[in-house]
């Protein structure tokens, strides 16, 4: 497979970080999974994990003023690069004025053994959590969690703790990879524990 170091990269008007390679996750539906055509000529496959100082270097050699939001979401769980995310966060909020989002799994607290959510306090505007399915067994066949069993419950608490700290918290699905009655179940999980839910496509 092709490896680069695309640290960052543009989608629509935000600007994307891709600081780690690493996952808990084997998600069936995951382009990771598939064959090595994906992402041939600007890969997200990184020839190292980058530290702090490579991604701050990436950021300066950018415009960063034309875009409106800020993005750790690469071909890794950026979570897994919990230091590099939360010291690129601060320098991010200390120059700009532009919302921060991260997309997880939610297995944030299992990876790096500890509550992570306080961290986020201030840093972090949004949070969106890969749900996959209200129901832990469907969960554990289409995400294949290294953690098992406990993994589907932990990233919902996850997400309860993250809305303590983080202005917006977001649960999804991706669409076709559920039934529509699991979607409505996801529905009502999501309301009941206080954050949103969204139904989105495979690569948004």
């Amino acid at each position: 497979m092709k490896k680069g170091m695309r640290i960052i990269y543009p989608v629509g008007q935000g600007l994307y970080f891709n600081i780690t390679n690493r996952c808990p996750c084997a998600c069936t539906f995951c382009i990771r999974q598939k064959d090595e055509k994906f992402y041939v000529e600007d890969s997200l496959w990184l020839d190292h994990e980058p530290s702090f100082e490579e991604v701050k270097a990436a950021l300066l050699a950018e415009n960063l003023e034309k875009y409106s939001e800020f993005v750790f979401c690469g071909f890794g769980e950026p979570t897994e690069a919990l230091d590099t995310l939360l010291e690129t966060a601060k320098f991010l909020k200390s120059k700009y004025d532009k919302p921060i989002r991260i997309n997880t799994n939610g297995l944030g607290n299992l990876i790096n053994k500890k509550d992570i959510a306080p961290l986020f306090k201030g840093l972090i505007d949004s949070v969106s959590i890969s749900l996959n399915s209200s129901n832990s067994a469907i969960y554990q066949e289409r995400v294949r969690p290294k953690f098992g069993e406990k993994s589907h419950a932990a990233m919902l608490e996850f997400a309860v703790e993250a809305a303590k700290f983080v202005p917006s918290v977001t649960m999804t699905t991706v669409s076709t990879t559920i039934t529509k009655e699991d979607e409505e179940a996801c529905k009502k999980l999501c309301e009941k524990i206080g954050v949103k839910y969204r139904i989105r496509n495979l690569i948004s």
